[in-house]
């Protein structure tokens, strides 16, 4: 049943007058009495509410409904005036706010959505779930994390998803967006460190023809998103300028276009991370305060694949399956060595640099089999361990690395690799982690890198 809840009598029967699909039917009210009677009584699927129905006496009607029924979608029909109370409302369960006048296609298309909507969450929930505690892991970290990830998912907060590089935030925050009320609307991914400064600003917020050098009138990532999510990975490169855009997106959920001086408000949802450490960034100036703690409503640390270990195994066969096709092989065995070897290695580039490894290794592979031969290098027995034995055989000696810090091997690891290949984008691709990581990293080495 939908609900429609608004104090405007000529715009209530206008809507039921035009409304045209006959299986659903609306249950409209023009006071709160009747509204609290109707919830009450009646499963409610859709519900349509003024902004001034929101809260009745002490009662938080989006929260009673809500308890009533967790998968409800809730709309909330406002004026220019009463905005921000609409606005506010998205943080507590919300769907969406529409501004009137609004006619009867509008609010059918919105339920048609929602409930279509609904359904395809019921039918790959289960399914869904048992496979992101696959790829997630069993330890009581990630346990809570994706218990988190649970919570959240419904909301409109923002989040900041931590991490190294390569531990899984963007699939995160997919799962997020798949799992909350904008799984049908647009999901995009921007790395904020692989867009060059000078155009970052009109990449992210668009810009307008003649605003500077060769601009035209585009949209930018924000506007593209609206109504969806919008993921910005490595968010602390980005610059002071483009942070109070940021900033003010979030604060008022409006941007404007470089070169323009007119406002859009838009509805998308900013899921951030960043591999460094933001604190310390806005301890030394390089990153704002305020935009931090306006980022930072939920923040979800993702550990490295060194310390959850009993996941990559389903990961591997996560990655097989997912290269199945562009390789063009059927793999169904591992051999024992190759196994051993990928569940003793390090993975300083984390799930990143893993799935490279076994897309590697499928095209490497002659026959249905992934062999210690089709690893790259930099997991075979002398690479990784010092005496071949320890593959093959048990008990054996202890391995020199094992004194070693997780640090110093990841150092080992890096500095070899680069000395290699000796080229910054190609180190960084074996590794899996990105141009800028690598940079940071091999400077903290010691090592002067004069390719950028």
């Amino acid at each position: 049943m939908v609900l429609l809840a608004d104090s405007d009598k000529k715009f209530v029967n206008e809507i039921l007058e035009s409304w045209s699909i006959a299986d659903i039917p609306v249950s409209a009210v023009t006071n709160t009495a009747d509204m609290i009677s109707i919830v009450a009584n009646g499963e409610i699927s859709v519900a349509f509410l003024n902004a001034d129905f929101l809260w009745v006496a002490e009662l938080d009607v989006i929260s009673y409904l809500k308890d009533l029924n967790a998968d409800i979608e809730i709309f909330i029909l406002c004026e220019q005036k009463n905005q921000p109370v609409a606005e506010a409302s998205l943080a507590r369960g919300a769907s969406k706010y529409l501004f009137k006048p609004v006619a009867a296609p509008v609010l059918e298309n919105a339920v048609r959505k929602a409930l279509q909507k609904r359904s395809n969450k019921q039918s790959y929930q289960l399914m869904e779930s048992q496979v992101l505690e696959e790829l997630f892991g069993e330890t009581p970290e990630m346990r809570k994390i994706l218990k988190t990830i649970y919570k959240i998912a419904p909301t409109t907060s923002t989040i900041l998803i931590t991490g190294e590089s390569g531990t899984g935030k963007e699939f995160a925050s997919n799962v997020i967006h798949r799992l909350s009320k904008r799984a049908e609307e647009p999901f995009l991914a921007v790395n904020c460190g692989a867009i060059p400064e000078n155009i970052v600003e009109s990449e992210l917020f668009g810009s307008r023809r003649g605003a500077f050098t060769g601009a035209v009138d585009k949209k930018g990532l924000f506007e593209e998103a609206d109504g969806g999510t919008l993921f910005l990975d490595e968010i602390a490169e980005l610059s002071q300028a483009v942070q109070v855009k940021l900033l003010r997106f979030l604060q008022n959920r409006e941007i404007r276009r470089v070169g323009e001086t007119e406002s859009r408000t838009l509805d998308v949802r900013i899921i951030a991370a960043t591999n460094r450490n933001v604190e310390e960034d806005v301890k030394n100036g390089k990153f704002r305060e305020d935009l931090y703690y306006r980022l930072n409503t939920f923040q979800i640390a993702l550990p490295p694949l060194r310390e959850r270990r009993s996941v990559i195994s389903s990961l591997i066969k996560h990655f097989v399956i997912k290269h199945q096709k562009t390789t063009g092989k059927t793999i169904r065995r591992i051999s024992q060595p190759a196994q051993v070897a990928l569940k003793s290695y390090d993975y300083p580039g984390n799930i990143r640099e893993l799935e490279n490894i076994i897309e590697h290794a499928m095209v490497m592979a002659e026959d249905e089999e992934i062999t210690l031969e089709d690893l790259p290098e930099a997991l075979h027995p002398s690479s990784t361990i010092p005496d071949n034995r320890l593959l093959l055989s048990s008990p054996s000696p202890k391995p020199e690395s094992e004194d070693l810090t997780i640090a110093e091997l990841e150092r080992r690891h890096i500095i070899n690799m680069f000395e290699k290949y000796k080229n910054v984008s190609l180190t960084a691709d074996k590794l899996g982690i990105s141009r800028t990581t690598l940079w940071r990293k091999l400077e903290e080495y010691g090592r002067t890198v004069t390719d950028r």
